[in-house]
């Protein structure tokens, strides 16, 4: 399809839950041109060109925006035409990267080598960029990819290529020289923030650091995006600290991955809201997590921001004894833990670590040591969290005027968490066809809040003169097909999509079509 396109009898969600009445929407130079009653046409779409007019047939699905992922590990990942595929059959049209402090840029070569080395298993390799700016990151999704790509600035990033691995708060000059670099990535395109206080060398941030640096996207009215620095039976001391910097600083502030417990994360929530603040967060839905498994296993005292450093570390005799402690204090952990990925020792991914370990003959703490070493602590795993994380939780949270949808999706190893394949369609069954939510309600969580929260502009809405990232929806057919088990299935039911007018996927499959951008937050898109 090339040029104009008619998509014809699609059904638009209402404000009040109800499903408009079949409609067609006119596509021209990648925007809505008009929105007309199905079979007529209007004065805003007197400049399409019938001999230049291609149709899509709705048959009566919905017509939504694109799905917007607020939070996913797919600045690499997005070159992969599987990823694609996973992203775009659940809707997802924009993906919101550079998550949790670590990322690819703003980096001189050594910050980025660490940073992909730190983050090897989470985000993996970029396959052109090797350091330099945002902007030169972003450049690297102009017409390469079929999805569009955000980017928020890493403050590990930043911290590192000011302090390397310091473990230690910063001193005036070493956050002003961060706050240097921060005003130039936003100068570059980012779209705000983000902190990953559970990985280094952000740990070592004290408040007057953060505070310095959510200033300045405050400034800009961009987010400040965190994974805090402590979830679970520690969420609700780590949402006080977020609380904090944004009355410290005026900042827009997102949490990343909130699941529970809900009452009291919730509480907490509301009366930050009441009070004035801008808090919102995202989750997905699931009651597993996925993470590096050095930051799941591993204590700060360890030199975490440099691989070399830690193997030795976990090698030395002098630290047994002390890391035998740390990992006493870890043993309900243990069973709870299945690797997704381990370069070099593949035969262990989808296998739980009591599975490994009683394979290898050794403990489990050993196990984690001989992995973490052998693979230069590149490993990953899938973890069953606590039960703060329960059904309930996860669906309370999700209900909530301020929660967005997030995959946190990693697509690296054999055994990934299904969830960067299946947890907007998931969000759709669980929530639209069971009731809790409205097709409304849906674009709001999916696209909307997330479009206006980083600054999107054109995009989460399918009114005139918005950019055509549109998606048509069998709302009987929508489903997560993916496992633990089978993890990269594809999900079901969403078979169309446009990416500024563009099909990207027609009847299920990849067009090979490459419209995508890195965007920057703007007023006008």
């Amino acid at each position: 399809m090339t040029g104009t396109i008619l998509v014809r009898g699609a059904r638009l969600p209402q404000p009040d839950g109800s499903l408009s009445d079949p409609l067609d929407l006119h596509v021209a130079r990648g925007r809505i041109a008009a929105v007309t009653r199905a079979g007529t046409r209007d004065e805003g779409a007197q400049d399409e060109d019938p001999g230049d007019m291609s149709t899509l047939d709705a048959d009566g699905r919905l017509a939504l925006p694109g799905f917007v992922d607020a939070h996913t590990h797919a600045e690499a990942a997005v070159f992969d035409p599987d990823v694609q595929l996973a992203m775009l059959r659940q809707g997802i049209t924009t993906v919101v990267t550079g998550q949790d402090g670590v990322s690819f840029a703003p980096s001189d070569r050594a910050t980025y080598d660490w940073a992909s080395t730190y983050f090897a298993a989470i985000d993996g390799d970029h396959p052109v960029f090797a350091g330099g700016s945002v902007g030169d990151l972003l450049t690297t999704y102009h017409r390469t990819v079929p999805l569009n790509v955000a980017y928020l600035a890493p403050h590990g990033t930043l911290r590192y290529r000011v302090l390397g691995a310091a473990q230690r708060p910063a001193s005036d000059e070493e956050i002003a020289a961060m706050v240097r670099l921060l005003e130039q990535a936003l100068d570059d395109g980012a779209c705000g923030l983000s902190t990953g206080l559970e990985y280094v060398p952000a740990a070592y941030a004290d408040e007057r650091e953060l505070v310095a640096l959510a200033r300045v996207v405050a400034a800009r009215g961009l987010p400040h995006v965190s994974h805090m620095r402590g979830y679970e039976d520690r969420g609700p001391e780590g949402l006080a600290e977020l609380v904090r910097i944004a009355r410290a600083s005026g900042v827009a502030t997102h949490v990343s991955h909130l699941h529970g417990p809900a009452h009291d994360l919730l509480e907490r929530v509301g009366a930050a809201r009441a009070e004035g603040l801008d808090l919102t967060y995202d989750s997905y839905p699931y009651l597993r997590g996925c993470s590096i498994l050095s930051m799941v296993s591993l204590p700060t005292w360890l030199p975490l921001a440099d691989a070399a450093a830690t193997v030795a570390a976990l090698r030395d005799p002098a630290l047994a004894g002390r890391l035998s402690d740390h990992f006493a204090g870890l043993t309900d952990l243990w069973p709870r833990i299945t690797f997704a990925s381990v370069p070099g020792m593949e035969w262990a991914e989808g296998l739980t670590l009591p599975d490994v370990a009683a394979r290898l003959g050794r403990s489990a703490p050993d196990t984690v040591v001989e992995i973490l070493t052998t693979t230069a602590l590149r490993a990953s795993c899938v973890f069953a969290q606590p039960p703060t994380n329960s059904p309930e939780s996860v669906r309370t949270l999700a209900g909530y005027e301020g929660h967005l949808a997030g995959s946190d999706a990693i697509y690296r190893g054999g055994r990934p968490h299904p969830r960067g394949w299946g947890a907007f369609a998931r969000f759709l069954d669980e929530h639209v066809r069971r009731g809790s939510w409205t097709w409304w309600d849906a674009v709001q969580h999916l696209s909307a809040r997330a479009a206006r929260r980083f600054g999107l502009a054109g995009r989460g809405e399918l009114v005139p003169g918005a950019v055509a990232d549109l998606v048509l929806v069998d709302p009987g057919r929508v489903r997560d097909e993916a496992t633990y088990e089978q993890p990269r299935t594809p999900a079901s039911g969403i078979e169309d999509v446009l990416v500024a007018g563009v099909p990207v996927l027609a009847d299920g499959a990849l067009t090979g079509q490459t419209p995508g951008r890195g965007l920057r937050p703007s007023p006008v898109d």
